[in-house]
């Protein structure tokens, strides 16, 4: 299966956002993606929650992902909104991915769960949680042959989270994101290369890239890694486009079989 990965530079406007994925997702189906995976706050990336609460809706009836639906049925292929903000009724949002089906179904929904509350050095500080309402459930979806294991950003930084979805059953697993940059020059990639050499799955990592018009800048350099570790698809700086790559079970057995690190797992105490 080939699976594409778009990299964005996401606005306040929902309607400028959906538009660049409307175009980057006829880009790539018409190479043959069967699966395309967007980027964390794909629909609208505002300044504050101020902002926030003029463009992001309710998930029901909600009028972009309408569009994203009739988009997937339009080229017949698995579009991942990487993430999108989601009203609540408390006030808060949920910080939400949607997997489509070809036929325009939503497969799966998954709410980040772990909430960016840090100081970056070089950068703002970030309270997700002041605005955001975070998941407690992990999502695994059928994509193809593959087994979609679901995430979102921050949520790379908790291992324990990716073995837990390799241990369902994930081959692929998501990663969505936002990255600021100082920590994307860090971290960014030695982070996924190790989950998905912990899980032996493949890894697709769509990313938000550049400066935007809410003042933020992110890391971009989305890519794509294989069961060994090895990046084979990548977007070299913080510019809008598309990488895609052709995956393949095989690889995720050969890798499994090498290092069986899922089925040596055991239980331990800790004193």
């Amino acid at each position: 299966m080939k699976i594409a990965a778009v990299q964005m530079r996401s606005t306040p406007d929902p309607e400028v956002n959906i538009v660049a994925v409307e175009i980057a997702v006829a880009e790539a189906a018409k190479v043959g993606a069967g699966y395309v995976l967007t980027p964390e706050v794909t629909m609208a990336f505002t300044a504050n929650r101020g902002a926030l609460e003029q463009v992001a809706g309710p998930y029901e009836n909600n009028p972009y992902l309408a569009r994203v639906a009739a988009l997937a049925k339009r080229h017949a292929i698995h579009l991942h909104i990487g993430s999108l903000a989601v009203a609540l009724p408390d006030g808060r949002f949920a910080n939400r991915s949607v997997l489509f089906a070809p036929d325009g179904a939503v497969v799966a929904l998954y709410d980040k769960i772990h909430l960016f509350d840090a100081s970056v050095a070089g950068a703002n500080d970030y309270r997700e949680s002041d605005t955001y309402r975070g998941g407690d459930r992990a999502v695994t979806a059928p994509v193809g042959d593959f087994t979609l294991g679901l995430a979102i950003c921050y949520d790379m930084r908790f291992p324990a989270l990716f073995n837990g979805l390799a241990s369902a059953g994930a081959n692929l697993l998501s990663m969505p994101a936002a990255f600021t940059v100082p920590t994307g020059q860090a971290h960014w990639e030695v982070l996924l290369r190790a989950r998905a050499i912990e899980t032996g799955s493949y890894v697709i990592a769509a990313a938000q890239g550049g400066h935007h018009e809410n003042g933020r800048a992110t890391y971009g350099h989305s890519m794509i890694i294989d069961p060994w570790g090895k990046i084979i698809a990548r977007i070299e700086g913080d510019e809008p486009g598309i990488i895609t790559a052709e995956i393949s079970i095989d690889a995720v057995t050969e890798a499994r079989r090498r290092i069986p690190a899922l089925a040596n797992a055991r239980p331990f105490a800790l004193k």
